[in-house]
């Protein structure tokens, strides 16, 4: 299936033991593989599978013999430690379980001496209370540690006759206001969000004195997990491309409508029906937030395998959606995991410092162009990670006759653009006359949806665009707001050449190949058409530094002429410095 381990790890977490928080899974006679949020149901001849497949690791396992873990089942949601790790979750963690106990009950709610006692909470979330009325229940087809999953039938109305999925979680499982707050925000995504063909539909939210019961549509095809499984451990090339088309267009929606799913893995995506063309859905919004413009969340939820580091160091955003797809995306093309260990430490220091391995089979056999994509998405710096549009315009999955939604990135880095000084503007546009086709390709989608009129855009232009694909969703998280920032260019202009200028990321084009022949090219437009003389203390204020600065600008300009040299200008476009891939943020 593949080589299970990361390349060059040599602070991996050795010690014997498999960590606690695993999720409790049963199989049922005659059900459905299917999984909703975290209840899941799974044949035991898949797990028998899994064990078979996953002997790839280099360290002797802990389990009896003939059992190894899965290689893409995480221990657990919420992160637990069975040593107490040298890493930077290890402080994490403690704040954490510090918030948990201080800041999520209100003051009121709490009894006795330091908040110790029986807890007061607000248990009724003002849904419909018929739901007996509407629905008969059927079988159990799949089980967690927060609800059970069930097979239903419409007694009435619309869904009459019909068969559906119902989630129903304990309200005695709610003990306390942060978990309470997540069931209500996971209602309110799914509501928001229902429409999009590979997102699981949403139908309705019931309650009761003891419960919770949503109500989605039934998807009978079972986890792309087991169809992985159920394929010798990987997929071919074209069919990886036909999954993850489906999974960056769906993620591309509900981050546009300002909506990040932070637990995105093959458990989480679900086919239709058992057929082998049939769609795949997107699921599990219960650990899903709205994020504002300009704005990053700090909690630290998800899935161990497939965090992404930024999630780590407790300032993310979107970004961190796109190096879960990374990980997905590795799994399909080769059957194992790009970060491995046996504990959950363990795979976090992966995660931060250990490269995913490329030269091992079946990696040899993978063209270069799918290669490129999944080390673009996998990315440490978070900046120079491509999103999920942009991965959907990339050569190995590029399709012209595939219309390509419309990126939320396009607004923030307009809103950038038109904050920079003119010899700044100069500087990005002659990075943007330097740009090949495969970059072009991508702006070149995004002007069109910006629908221009008579080669030019103006704010009416974006807050159309936005307007058009507009989501009570976006309207939760405000997304909207970031039309404010960009009120300036209300009397401007912008033709395709200066969007380009406007909507490129230096940080991300670093990520590309070709990243010194194109700094080349630029350079020699920039000579030509924009670069002038210009003092040390000039680019101090140029880019807002302190006086400080002086000395570690005095190489960025040419003492023949005083002028940015190629250094100085490659270095100017994005700051004071490039920064590593692997640098902490």
């Amino acid at each position: 299936m593949g080589h299970l381990c990361s390349k060059s790890v040599s602070d991996v977490n050795h010690d014997t033991g498999i960590s606690g928080g695993s999720h409790t899974r049963s199989s049922h006679s005659g059900a459905s593989p299917i999984a909703y949020g975290d209840v899941y149901s799974r044949p035991e001849e898949f797990r028998q599978s899994y064990s078979v497949s996953a002997t790839g690791s280099p360290f002797s396992s802990p389990l009896p013999a003939g059992i190894a873990p899965s290689p893409a089942r995480t221990p657990g949601r919420k992160f637990r430690w069975p040593l107490p790790p040298p890493s930077p979750a290890k402080p994490i963690m403690a704040i954490l379980r510090r918030k948990s106990r201080k800041a999520s009950i209100p003051e009121e709610n709490r009894i006795g001496e330091e908040g110790v006692g029986e807890i007061q909470l607000d248990k009724s979330f003002g849904y419909s209370k018929n739901f007996g009325a509407k629905f008969e229940l059927g079988k159990e087809i799949g089980r967690g540690h927060f609800g059970h999953t069930f097979w239903a039938r419409g007694k009435k109305g619309d869904l009459k006759g019909k068969p559906v999925a119902v989630k129903i979680i304990s309200k005695s499982k709610m003990t306390s206001a942060v978990g309470i707050e997540d069931v209500r925000r996971e209602v309110k995504i799914l509501k928001a969000l229902s429409g999009h063909k590979n997102l699981v539909q949403f139908h309705d939210a019931f309650e009761d004195a003891n419960n919770i019961y949503m109500v989605m549509e039934l998807c009978e095809g079972g986890e792309l997990l087991e169809r992985i499984v159920s394929r010798g451990g990987r997929y071919p090339e074209q069919e990886s491309k036909t999954i993850l088309v489906q999974i960056l267009n769906v993620v591309a929606f509900f981050h546009l409508q300002g909506v990040v799913h932070r637990d995105l893995k093959p458990e989480n995506f679900l086919f239709v029906k058992k057929d082998e063309n049939t769609g795949l859905k997107v699921i599990d919004f219960g650990l899903s937030d709205f994020v504002k413009p300009d704005e990053h969340l700090n909690d630290v939820v998800g899935s161990a395998y497939y965090v992404a580091p930024e999630v780590l160091y407790r300032s993310y955003s979107h970004e961190a959606d796109v190096w879960s797809i990374g990980v997905i995306a590795y799994i399909l093309l080769c059957g194992g995991r790009p970060f491995w260990a046996r504990t959950e430490s363990g795979i976090f220091r992966s995660v931060l410092r250990a490269d995913p391995n490329f030269d091992d089979s079946p990696w040899p056999t993978i063209s270069a162009e799918a290669k490129d994509f999944v080390k673009r998405l996998l990315n440490k710096d978070h900046r120079k990670r491509m999103t999920a549009v942009q991965a959907l315009t990339h050569p190995w999955l590029r399709d012209e006759n595939v219309a390509v939604p419309l990126d939320s990135f396009i607004y923030k880095s307009v809103k950038a653009y038109l904050r920079v000084t003119p010899f700044k503007r100069a500087a990005l546009k002659a990075l943007a006359k330097a740009l090949t086709e495969d970059e072009l390709f991508y702006l070149r989608a995004q002007f069109k949806l910006l629908e221009p009129q008579n080669g030019f855009v103006t704010l009416d232009n974006f807050k159309e665009a936005l307007v058009r694909n507009a989501t009570d969703a976006m309207r939760e998280s405000n997304v909207l707001d970031i039309l404010k920032m960009t009120e300036s260019i209300a009397y401007e202009r912008m033709d395709f050449e200066e969007f380009c200028a406007a909507a490129i990321s230096v940080y991300q084009l670093e990520a590309v190949a070709g990243w010194e022949g194109i700094a080349t090219r630029a350079f020699e437009y920039f000579e030509q058409d924009g670069n002038r003389v210009i003092s040390v203390h000039e680019l101090v204020q140029e880019m807002n530094l302190s006086p400080a600065a002086h000395s570690f600008l005095q190489n960025w300009t040419r003492s023949s002429d005083g002028k940015l040299s190629f250094f100085g200008y490659t270095r100017f476009l994005h700051g004071v410095t490039v920064r590593n891939s692997n640098t902490r943020h």
